[in-house]
């Protein structure tokens, strides 16, 4: 693609991102609760998102390198089945890497919508596909994607297209996963589509290495959220004073992130003191895995038709094509 776009070569910015005082109230009212707990999306400032890239790259880590796979496998099909002059909206783009292939694939694509919560982030990826896709429109949005979403206008004359990889729909509990799905097809529309990625039931030794790789990265993610409270809330985590803790829990079928207390301490956040016990955990993140056929009632629960799907191989992940029902 043409790479002699200016580096502003953005149509809009629209930002709607979480403020520092809505990051105060959530950290606070979490951290409250009879199981303290944070939500997931406060991983993702400069630095964690920066971590998170890294942990698509580890060996251990299957998801990422066999959903680029399977999307460069299916980009035509997928492209057949959007049509042509479609919208591309991507809910928590992220560095938006796996978006290429369909920026590729799609036929006379008219525009690219990356909505993320992580704003610096987001700028940077969409100024980069900004001047590597000159013909098609890139705006941003700024926005926690959970809520309901007011979509800027979109020129495409043919379908919005959602894009939803990572599996991150597994981050969800199974209610608000299926009311993320309900949103998300408002905010497409009527005749619109969403490609999907999501992570699929396997042997628990798999899942438990991707999730506590040798490197201690995913550890380092998960710290990160402490490092980002004691900065912009004032706060005096002692970073050694917690440790990554992440395991598959069978009878919920997901990883569970935590972060642990390595001891009994009092930590004091933005005015307010917390205790924790020893071995009192922070709930972090959950990371739910589904068989083809439990995701396909979860999407038709959130307003979407299943219309095709692509497995790997070894039937690790798994990504699908649904319509708005």
């Amino acid at each position: 693609m043409p790479t002699n776009a200016p580096a502003d070569a953005l149509e809009d910015f629209h930002d709607d991102g979480d403020t520092a005082e809505d990051f105060r109230k959530a950290v606070l009212n979490g951290l409250s609760q009879p199981q303290k707990r944070l939500p997931s999306k406060f991983f993702y400032d400069a630095k964690g998102s920066a971590l998170f890239d890294r942990i698509c790259t580890l060996e251990e880590y299957y998801p990422t390198r066999t959903e680029t796979a399977l999307l460069e496998s299916c980009g035509k099909e997928i492209a057949v089945l959007a049509g042509p002059n479609a919208n591309l909206i991507e809910f928590g783009s992220g560095s938006s890497v796996k978006t290429r292939i369909l920026l590729d694939a799609l036929d006379r694509l008219t525009a690219y919508v990356p909505i993320d919560i992580s704003r610096d982030h987001l700028l940077a990826a969409a100024k980069t596909l900004a001047q590597d896709y000159p013909e098609v429109a890139v705006t941003p949005v700024c926005a926690d994607f959970v809520q309901p979403l007011d979509l800027p206008k979109l020129a495409g004359t043919g379908v919005n297209l959602g894009f939803f990889p990572g599996s991150t729909i597994g981050n969800f509990r199974p209610a608000d996963a299926a009311a993320f799905l309900k949103n998300a097809a408002r905010a497409v529309g009527h005749g619109g589509a969403m490609v999907i990625g999501v992570d699929l039931v396997k042997d628990p030794a798999t899942l438990h290495a991707a999730y506590n790789d040798a490197s201690d990265v995913t550890a380092a993610f998960n710290l990160n959220l402490l490092e980002r409270i004691n900065r912009e809330l004032d706060a005096d985590f002692g970073l050694d004073g917690f440790a990554h803790y992440a395991p598959y829990n069978p009878a919920r079928g997901c990883i569970e992130m935590h972060l642990v207390s390595r001891r009994a301490q009092q930590v004091r956040i933005a005015g307010k003191t917390f205790d924790f016990a020893i071995g009192e955990t922070i709930h972090t993140e959950d990371s739910h895995k589904y068989t083809i056929e439990g995701f396909h009632e979860l999407a038709r629960r959130g307003g979407w038709t299943p219309r095709e799907v692509w497995c790997d191989a070894d039937s690790l992940f798994s990504v699908h094509f649904l319509d708005v029902a």
